[in-house]
């Protein structure tokens, strides 16, 4: 594996919680803020960091409950995320606007919050964080049913034997990563846990369901107001399939919710494009943000 650029770790409280950011490049460079996604870590994209031809100060946090984050006391919900990404551009980009840029959930966050602050988004990069499925009102009553279960039952993630064990299960997802570059993840996406063996640093709570049901109606209505030109990019191979259930017409509601919008699709590449194919989707993302 090619020698990796170095990053640096940062602690801050923010909102109650001692919240990990990793930081790639100078302070002085134009700053660029990666936003992981579900069960992911922001050592994620050390290989996009890697492929990235100009100098950026990249900054990339790991989400409340992943990676070195602290752990919420309270389960996960989408309103966090927004307050938490508000409160680190103001210790990171305190004036001015930022480019923005996200995968899965970390793209949906910043899908939403780019249309709550228009004002702090100079773009906007969503790698397939287009959303969730389509829920209806009837539906909200089976939906608390199963979190107030889940709750009395705290779900668990299972340890695994070894850190190269769980690289083969990120290889499961990610078919063109490398066993080096799976090694050097699974370093990040686990620890050692004693006799037990090594288990994943992400918070089991992330896997209770929400009670509050994912309304199309108002991520369109905050989407609406995004002003930041807008990049939607898919993997041609990927099996995430929440938007792809929406008719030709549901999904252009999606695509058209956006005043400046343009989309493309990576070759060779499943929903961890950043995984499969980061120096593809690095020039990609260079040659749109920095115009």
């Amino acid at each position: 594996m090619a020698p990796l650029k170095p990053s640096t770790s940062h602690y801050h409280d923010v909102r109650g919680l001692r919240y990990h950011v990793r930081t790639w490049g100078s302070p002085h460079a134009p700053r660029l803020v990666l936003l992981h996604g579900w069960m992911d870590v922001s050592a994620s994209f050390q290989f996009v960091v890697d492929a990235f031809e100009r100098e950026w100060y990249v900054i990339a946090p790991d989400w409340r409950g992943f990676g070195l984050s602290e752990w919420s006391r309270d389960p996960y919900w989408f309103p966090d995320y927004y307050a938490d990404l508000d409160r680190l551009l103001d210790l990171y980009v305190p004036e001015g606007d930022v480019r923005l840029v996200g995968h899965s959930m970390g793209g949906s966050v910043a899908c939403t919050y780019a249309g709550v602050r228009p004002e702090r988004v100079a773009r906007l990069v969503s790698m397939e964080g287009f959303g969730s499925g389509r829920f209806q009102a009837s539906e909200a009553h089976e939906r608390y049913v199963k979190w107030l279960a889940e709750l009395r039952e705290p779900p668990r993630f299972r340890p695994y034997r070894s850190f190269e064990e769980v690289a083969e299960r990120i290889r499961k997802n990610s078919p063109y990563l490398s066993p080096e570059r799976a090694a050097f993840l699974a370093r990040h996406w686990a620890r050692e846990a004693g006799d037990i063996g090594v288990e994943l640093v992400s918070d089991p709570k992330h896997r209770l369901v929400n009670p509050v049901l994912w309304r199309i109606e108002e991520v369109l209505a905050c989407w609406r107001h995004v002003t930041a030109p807008t990049l939607w990019i898919q993997g041609a191979e990927t099996e995430a399939m929440w938007w792809r259930k929406d008719t030709p017409a549901q999904f252009a509601e999606r695509t058209s919710a956006f005043r400046d919008f343009r989309s493309l699709e990576i070759a060779r590449a499943g929903h961890m494009m950043h995984h499969d194919q980061p120096e593809l989707l690095a020039t990609h993302l260079e040659a749109f943000l920095d115009r």
